[in-house]
């Protein structure tokens, strides 16, 4: 599918690095579904506008691995359950219930990179998101369809590696069917690359055309 006149530039806080790659900081998200068997949501939250890096910007909850969460796969989980709680006040028991869908490189022309790692999880009964207030300012719920369109209206500002996973996403009719397929997929990483034509900075995917 070929990126959205939108989605195909780099985002904000997304400056261009003329020199050598910044290493990738490790980082984790979580895509927390709501739904069940008859409908798919997902809770998207607002950075506050005065943040240096993506400022204003609406996306899933997440942030960058502490090293004192470790290394690898546990690491990650431990940074996603953490960033959901300081993000969005939910609180999940077992990290290991975390269902991997997807691991986004930030590519290699941007100055500000991340390995981030990207789950599924379903919100606790009884519980209910709220932002603090700080680093995130609002939050929604919304079908993938409605996000994409809200995007393009104005009405909420979104990213790249978000819109793509909305265009995902959005391919799936229940909370039960997407979780049903992400479980055991083999998740390979995805490392978009800038194509620079003239003064103009377009985002392609592995597999089109100028990759």
């Amino acid at each position: 599918m070929r990126a959205s006149e939108e989605s195909e530039r780099p985002g904000p806080g997304e400056t261009f690095n003329p020199g050598p790659p910044t290493t990738p900081r490790q980082a984790a998200s979580v895509i927390l579904l709501r739904g069940g068997a008859d409908a798919l949501e997902l809770l998207l939250v607002r950075r506050t506008p005065q943040a240096r890096f993506m400022g204003g910007v609406w996306v899933f909850p997440g942030g960058a691995v502490d090293a004192r969460e470790g290394e690898g796969d546990e690491a990650h989980r431990v940074a996603a359950v953490r960033e959901l709680r300081e993000e969005a006040a939910i609180v999940l028991e077992d990290p290991h219930e975390l269902v991997k869908f997807s691991r986004w490189i930030t590519p290699a022309a941007v100055q500000i990179r991340f390995d981030t790692h990207f789950f599924l999880a379903l919100l606790p009964q009884g519980q209910e998101a709220r932002v603090d207030g700080e680093e995130c300012v609002d939050l929604g719920w919304f079908a993938p369809a409605a996000a994409l369109e809200a995007n393009r209206s104005g009405e909420i500002q979104l990213v790249f590696p978000t819109i793509k996973h909305l265009e995902q996403l959005g391919e799936f009719s229940s909370v039960q069917a997407l979780i049903a397929y992400a479980r055991g997929r083999d998740v390979q990483p995805v490392e978009p690359r800038v194509l620079l034509e003239g003064e103009v900075a377009r985002i392609v995917l592995p597999g089109e055309p100028g990759y």
